[in-house]
């Protein structure tokens, strides 16, 4: 069961300051996993294979090519993976398009929190430079983060740390005083990867014992991320 407020030793404890905040997109800004999710299915219907639910939900929060090799080792080299991943695009630019991509709870309130506290923030993602700008856009926060990591701006996605040092530099602050924001388990282990304390708010993935030793906390929704940024934020 999830966390349902912030645990009371993180609003005490003498931790350092946050002076810059790092998003994941998919399932943490977005309510876009499951929209993933029901295209790679449908895809998968679409050039004549069944692909179970229960198998793409491994792929989330994957790169490109860690979900490329997990198609590989479960269908066999003759399985069309090309055609498989270009007709999910196709699948959930339909979705997008037609309105079924919205926020996730609590996301406009924290974006203002940190415009109040003047606070740089970035977005670490596994998604293409291509879905991540359109998907931005689309639900109006292309103007409200001061840098975009996806995909295609590292050589190693997540669980690598690669994206979040990336992210961190790009505004400019050491991970000590970064916060991370996941909810997969390979976004978590990647901030923690790179030093960077992380809050885990599940979407499609429950948290394991492994991801709640390596988070902060695990919490309900992003409201908890304000309390916690009221207490040791530090304004720029």
């Amino acid at each position: 069961m999830l966390d349902q407020i912030l645990p009371n030793h993180l609003l005490s404890e003498k931790a350092a300051p946050v002076r810059g905040v790092i998003f994941d997109m998919d399932g943490l800004l977005l309510d876009s996993e499951i929209l993933a999710m029901d295209a790679l299915v449908d895809a998968g219907k679409d050039i004549g294979y069944d692909v179970p639910m229960s198998f793409c939900r491994q792929m989330i929060g994957v790169p490109a090519d860690g979900c490329r090799k997990l198609v590989k080792e479960a269908y066999g080299v003759d399985f069309p993976i090309d055609e498989f991943f270009a007709r999910q695009e196709v699948v959930l630019r339909d979705y997008v398009d037609n309105g079924k991509l919205v926020l996730k709870e609590g996301v406009i309130p924290l974006l203002d929190l940190l415009d109040e506290l003047k606070l740089p923030r970035a977005i670490a993602t596994s998604s293409s430079r291509y879905r991540t700008d359109h998907h931005l856009e689309l639900v109006g926060l292309n103007t409200r983060f001061n840098a975009t990591v996806t995909r295609d701006d590292v050589s190693a996605g997540k669980p690598n740390p690669e994206p979040y040092l990336t992210a961190a530099k790009k505004i400019g602050v050491a991970p000590e005083y970064c916060l991370a924001l996941e909810d997969s388990h390979s976004g978590a282990k990647a901030a923690h990867a790179a030093g960077i304390r992380v809050f885990v708010v599940p979407d499609l993935m429950e948290p394991t014992d492994e991801i709640r030793q390596k988070a902060l906390a695990v919490v309900k929704d992003l409201h908890a991320v304000r309390t916690y940024l009221t207490h040791h934020a530090k304004k720029a």
